[in-house]
């Protein structure tokens, strides 16, 4: 007799008791209907992830708490199995799975490997478990674990399995970056390979700050293979049927958890009877969600992130300023999938430096995605500032003073839209520029959101040819892809006066902060060692800039901020 399981992929708000316990009675109602044995949440479910140092404060403890108190009334006359992801507390905190069903806590799963990097700090938050536990259900055992707890080789997962666990569920709060799910995937059917175990992984969905969780939730059979998978972005709730018996017949024919480790990593484990009956179903067919390719995904990151940041602070409605360049036309075209068009205003600011070319295009785009636009030149402004500077500047001659003045004014005219009106101002820059410090301090960088601030430029082409095929037609026009890119700051001014070219660039970026690389290596794979140094000095000097702006979506390995913490102070070079 199969088992049926379902994973409530749940876009949580952190701190949001309320709406949050709406969402999880919806979603035990909603499994309750469609006969399923168990429900599973993602991790931290009911507070939200991370809830970072709110979990310093008793009164969000004591909320949790009561929060489970909530769910324990709700489900006195549900005939389901309810594994709740919440904090638990007493004289510590706990990232814990609680464990319910018709009205009565069976006990918690306390997380017992808690990550301590890139954006996690759950060590500072939380003190870890020390057994694993599974549940009892007719003969059929079901092990627990919650996200990194499956990461780990010879971690809770291989006990649970040695000690009978068909079903291993994992309950997931794991951050999108580009290409995650691959690798999370091969985790995941490597782990249910050498187990010989079911593995059902439940994953949060949705945007919290600078993160953002794709849910991608997926059922793994006991042979490594893909049986069922949940789609990216979206928040539902999914079932599966399983069979038990599965993993007996792979094991007793492969004997993998004989020979994958003949120690028990921890020799106890906590097990859970729960006294209910599985009942004959109706088989549910096996839904299989495709994934989606690389830069379809970025798309949707993007566009949940902008979705959430603004309607879970309080926003309605976003302004920028819209140049005709392919960084504000990506900003723009999102922002209207995540809110609406007639929720958008672009800000068009053409100084005496600015191309007809570039206004022409900014006003193209408007009119495609039907946003509402202003056009505010500024060579007034400007003027003015250089009349009243002139004085004091002796007539030294043009530089990067007077290209910062024009890119702050518009920055000052954004914010002041932003004052008036309620809008939430979005910064327009990328990751290229924010590694180089190509970027005008509360100038361009002035903003309350950065969406595309960890999108190297050249993959920002990619999402931007990726969005037009999205919606079948030319919606970012042919001549913003083709025009060379520009500040307009100066007369004739191109990015490759100041930076190498994007495609050398971004290569070298990729290398020195996500991988890592040192001078040394990257000079070992044949790159100019003066380019290597003025790339370089340009990421290590730029630290005070990046360290003053809006917060962003994280989208790569290694995003600027909590992946990435660097002294502002620095004067490591290592070729002295």
């Amino acid at each position: 007799m199969k088992i049926r399981i379902a994973m409530a992929q749940m876009n949580a708000t952190v701190g949001d008791y309320l709406i949050n316990l709406e969402k999880i009675k919806k979603f035990i109602d909603e499994a309750c209907n469609n006969k399923a044995d168990i429900i599973i949440f993602p991790e931290l479910a009911l507070n939200g992830y991370p809830p970072e140092d709110l979990i310093l404060k008793t009164q969000f403890l004591r909320d949790s708490l009561s929060g489970i108190e909530e769910v324990l009334k709700f489900s006195k006359s549900k005939d389901i199995i309810i594994i709740l992801g919440a904090v638990d507390w007493d004289i510590e905190s706990y990232n814990a799975a609680f464990i319910i069903y018709e009205g009565k806590l069976y006990g918690n799963y306390r997380k017992m490997f808690l990550p301590n990097y890139s954006v996690f700090d759950e060590k500072r938050y939380f003190t870890p478990g020390k057994i694993p536990t599974l549940i009892e259900i007719n003969n059929i055992k079901l092990g627990i674990t919650i996200c990194e707890d499956i990461w780990v080789p010879n971690g809770p997962a291989l006990s649970l399995a040695q000690h009978g666990a068909n079903i291993i569920l994992n309950l997931s709060s794991s951050p999108f970056y580009k290409e995650r799910d691959k690798v999370r995937f091969e985790m995941l059917k490597t782990r249910a390979s050498e187990l010989s175990s079911w593995i059902v992984y439940c994953n949060i969905v949705g945007g919290q700050d600078e993160l953002v969780f794709d849910g991608r939730s997926v059922v793994i059979n006991p042979y490594g293979e893909i049986e069922m998978s949940a789609p990216h972005f979206e928040e539902g709730l999914y079932l599966v049927d399983i069979d038990p018996l599965e993993p007996t017949r792979a094991n007793l024919r492969e004997g993998k958890r004989k020979h994958y480790n003949t120690s028990i990593y921890y020799s106890d484990v906590n097990t859970v009877p729960i006294d209910k009956k599985i009942s004959q179903k109706v088989p549910l067919p096996f839904i299989k969600k495709e994934s989606t390719d690389t830069y379809t995904q970025i798309y949707l990151a993007i566009k949940v992130g902008i979705t959430d940041y603004i309607k879970k602070n309080g926003f309605k409605s976003v302004v920028f300023g819209l140049s005709g360049g392919i960084d504000s036309s990506l900003v723009a075209c999102i922002a209207s999938d995540a809110i609406g068009s007639n929720n958008v205003l672009g800000l068009i600011m053409p100084s005496k430096f600015s191309s007809k070319e570039s206004v022409e295009d900014a006003l193209q785009l408007s009119k495609n995605l039907g946003i509402d636009y202003e056009i505010i030149p500024i060579t007034n402004i400007y003027d003015c500032y250089m009349e009243d500077l002139k004085g004091s500047f002796k007539d030294l001659p043009f530089d990067k003073t007077e290209e910062n003045i024009q890119a702050r004014i518009r920055g000052n005219i954004v914010m002041a839209f932003s004052n008036k009106f309620g809008y939430l101002a979005l910064a327009c820059g990328n990751k290229s520029e924010a590694a180089t410090g190509y970027a005008t301090l509360y100038g361009d960088m002035a903003g309350g959101f950065s969406p595309i601030k960890d999108l190297y430029k050249t993959d920002l082409y990619k999402v931007a040819k990726k969005y037009n095929e999205i919606h079948g037609k030319e919606i970012i026009t042919k001549s913003i892809f083709e025009k060379a890119p520009s500040a307009e700051l100066r007369p004739n001014q191109k990015d490759q006066d100041t930076l190498p070219p994007y495609e050398i660039l971004d290569e070298i970026l990729f290398k020195y902060i996500d991988r890592e690389m040192s001078y040394d290596e990257l000079l070992n794979e044949g790159y100019d060692s003066e380019l290597l140094q003025r790339i370089i000095n340009m990421v290590n000097q730029n630290e005070y800039k990046r360290r003053q702006s809006a917060p962003g979506i994280k989208l790569t390995e290694r995003s600027f901020g909590k992946d990435r913490r660097m002294p502002i102070t620095n004067k490591y070079k290592p070729w002295i």
